[in-house]
Order: structure tokens, then sequence, then C-alpha cells
């Protein structure tokens, strides 16, 4: 989630400034850059709980060791809620999750030279309080009224609104992790391309880092109940998008598309109002109830995309946001196996062939049979399964072609190796760790606290 807006931004007097503004993120090639976010739990190692704010041991005290590494403090009454350091920042979910989003950078060495740079911090400062890190889609092994709430305005709001729209939103917001990449496009053209390919494909993302088969210490049937969480959130904001792939769609329909999605607040001197349920439509006419008389200002139209949660999500670049969280090594499999794609003329031509085909119906059989089955569901003449080998070797192919090398002259493409062991053996993390579940950890799930932490 995102910290508060530092300026307030220019006024918005026309509604086509808010097309115009996704559009600005057009970049030329060289310019492209990979951002990574990942979440992850932190937990007391002595009783595995989660973390409150409060404490020598809770999560303010977490932003406070972060500090000693350089990481400047973001604060909202009175509270440490976010950190930053350059261009990147530290975050806090709403249930204590930690993310990092990360600084955008040109290969996927540096972004993952990122990753264990800033998990060696969390190692250490953890390590000084009693505290672990763990990267998984869903919180193992404590219910919903168990993990305490972050001080952050916005989750305040967001949290009373959730309940209305769906049974699991609060769920979304206190209880998964995510890992996911933020990267560029060159023009409207390419970024209608690279959307449709990301939206098609993100099921095959879902499935190969599915990895949140628990809930509140039992198997929960699902390979990744993170994903499934998302189709009972909100209906206005959630989903694959269909009108992504219809003719014509650019900046403009996703603009319309986001201002008929239900604010949740603006932000105004250091304080968030409620909003939630408010038209922004009526916020460009002076007629928001929560502010009457009042227009946007561009924050406030930068703060409502962050309020959208497809599965790819546009801004001023594309987020993929499909999959669970996990250990060390896939934090930088998941950058690898979007910017393999994505970035590269030949393998973006080569993805797109392969799902172009694909109906609506298609799609959205993907997005609701992957989250239970994984790899093992039915695809075609197959199953998800045969579908991430030829994507792989398409991204494979793509990060070859970038002829990023790193000081020992290796390219970026032995970051898929650990995506296509699971995929090859057609194994997933879920079923690595429901084999453990019902194996050596003889039907507990304390164990993953420590064989999985960072």
């Amino acid at each position: 989630m995102s910290a508060p807006p530092k300026t307030r931004g220019e006024p918005v007097t026309d509604a086509r400034q808010l097309a115009a503004h996704l559009e600005s993120g057009n970049k030329p090639a060289a310019d492209w850059r990979i951002g990574t976010e990942h979440e992850k739990f932190a937990y007391r190692v002595s009783d595995l709980r989660s973390l409150p704010y409060e404490g020598a041991d809770g999560i303010g005290a977490v932003l406070e060791g972060f500090q000693k590494y350089g990481w400047e403090p973001v604060t909202e009454g009175g509270n440490v809620i976010a950190l930053t350091q350059g261009l990147a920042n530290i975050t806090l979910e709403p249930g204590g999750q930690v993310e990092l989003s990360g600084a955008p950078v040109e290969t996927l060495h540096q972004t993952c030279a990122e990753v264990h740079r800033h998990l060696r911090q969390a190692k250490d400062i953890g390590n000084a309080l009693g505290i672990g890190m763990i990267g998984l889609g869903f919180q193992p092994k404590w219910r919903r009224d168990e993990i305490p709430w972050m001080p952050k305005g916005r989750y305040k709001i967001m949290g009373g609104y959730m309940p209305k729209r769906g049974t699991l939103g609060v769920d979304m917001m206190t209880r998964t992790c995510t890992v996911q990449v933020n990267l560029d496009y060159a023009s409207e053209a390419d970024m209608v391309k690279k959307f449709r390919v990301s939206l098609a494909l993100q099921p095959i993302a879902t499935a190969l880092f599915a990895n949140s088969p628990f809930t509140e210490g039992k198997p929960n049937g699902f390979q990744s109940f993170r994903s499934h969480i998302w189709t009972d959130t909100d209906p206005d904001r959630t989903g694959d998008l269909p009108f992504v792939f219809e003719d014509g769609f650019g900046f403009e329909r996703y603009a319309d598309y986001a201002l008929d999605v239900p604010m949740y607040f603006v932000y105004r001197d250091g304080t968030y109002i409620d909003a939630s349920g408010q038209s922004f439509r009526d916020f460009l006419n002076g007629k928001l109830p929560a502010l009457p008389g009042e227009r946007p200002l561009m924050t406030d139209w930068s703060d409502h995309l962050t309020t959208l949660f497809p599965e790819v999500r546009l801004k001023k670049y594309l987020e993929m946001r499909g999959a669970d969280g996990g250990p060390w090594r896939r934090l930088c499999a998941l950058p690898a196996l979007w910017v393999g794609l994505l970035y590269d003329g030949a393998a973006l031509d080569a993805a797109w062939d392969l799902v172009k085909g694909w109906t609506t119906e298609e799609r959205a059989g993907l997005r609701r049979e992957v989250p239970r089955h994984g790899l093992r569901a039915p695809f075609r003449d197959g199953t998800v399964r045969d579908v991430a080998l030829a994507v792989l070797e398409i991204a494979r192919a793509g990060l070859t072609a970038r002829a990023r090398n790193d000081n020992w002259g290796d390219d970026e493409s032995h970051f898929l190796d650990t995506l296509q062991a699971i995929a090859e053996s057609g194994r997933t993390p879920a079923d690595e760790l429901l084999a453990k579940f019902h194996g050596p950890w003889g039907g507990s799930v304390d164990p993953v606290f420590a064989e999985y932490a960072y």
C-alpha cells in the first residue's frame, strides 16, 4: 500500500487530464525500468504471533531498526508508518505485513541485489528483536481477529467499507502477502498489448507461485487461497477486466473504468477523509459529499488508482498482481518472468500469439480454477502446467535476448530456474507445503515459520 502523498498536485479541471496522467507514463525502451515489491509476515519467534504496532518487539520497533540503515521515516498521526530511501519505500500493510517497494532499476541483477540487501537488513533487525519474517500467500495460523491493525488512516476507512462489498476483503487486507513487479510501456499501443498479455497469463503466474494452502492451521483446499480471496473482496474493483480485450481499449477506457469504481477516501492536510462508496465523477463536478464544493487534485486521482485491485493494474506503469508471496529465490523469479515476456519485442509477440485466441470464457475459467487446482487446472486439451512450460520458454528467450549480463557474464535468464523446476515437476510450492504438513510436520503448520523464514 502507498505512503501518504508528499505533495498536493495540480487541480483537475477536465476529465481528459485523467487519461493524460496514464499516458504520461509512456517511455522509450531505453528508459524502461523494473520495480519489484514484496510483502512478508512478521511474527514473534517465541509464540509465532503477528506483531502489534506498539512495544519493544512491535512493528514500530522494526521500522526503527531499518532507520539504522539510512531509511528516513514517514509519519502519520505521530506514528512512523513508512520509510524512504532514494526511490525505494518500506510500507506497512493493514495487518502489519512489511512491504519493500523497490526502486526502479535497469536489470534483474540490480533488483535481486536490492531484495537480498533488504532481506539481510530485515533478518538482522529480527534477530535483535526476536522477530521472524516469512513469505507466504496467506497467514497460515492465526484467525482474522487475532491480527493487530496498523495505525494508518486509510486502513480504518477501507476496513469499515470492505465487509459491505464482500466477505473476504478484511482477510485480503490483514492476512495476505504478494510479490509483484511494475513495468513500463512505450506508447498506448504498447501498453494495450502488454496489458492483454499479462492479464491473460496472470493465472499462470498464480499457479507457479501458489503458496497459500493453509487457513488457521489446516489445509483450506486451495493452492492459492490468496488468489481466491480476491474473488470475494469487492466486485467493483477486482477481476480480470474483460473490456481490456475489446476493440478501442486504451488510456481513456481505463480512466472511465476507474471513474466508475467507488472511492475510499480523500487525503487532506495529513488526514484521510472518509469518502467510501462516493463517486469520483461527482468529485470532478464539485459534488462529492465528503468535500462539498471541492474539486480533485491530481494526487487524489493517483490515490484513487491505488484503490483498484484488478489482476493487472494500470497507473503510470503496469503492475503484475497475481502471485503469492514466497521465499527469497522466488522474489527474484517473479520480475524475471514478466520482464522476459514483456520487455523483448519478439517475446511479447510470441506471448501474444499464445493467448490471442483465448476466449473470454477461457480466461475466466483459468481465473476461477487455478486458485484451487494450480498447475493441474485443466485448460483446452491439457493443463495449466503445459501452458506454464510454454510461457517459461518464451520468457527465457526474452531474457536471453535482452543480454543484460552481470559481472560474471551471466544473463538474467537464470532467475527463471526456480520456476522451471516447479513447472517441470508439476509440483507447486503449495504441494510442497502440504506434503510436509501431512508428513514430517505431523499435521502442524508451526514448522513453516522456522523452515521458511527469511
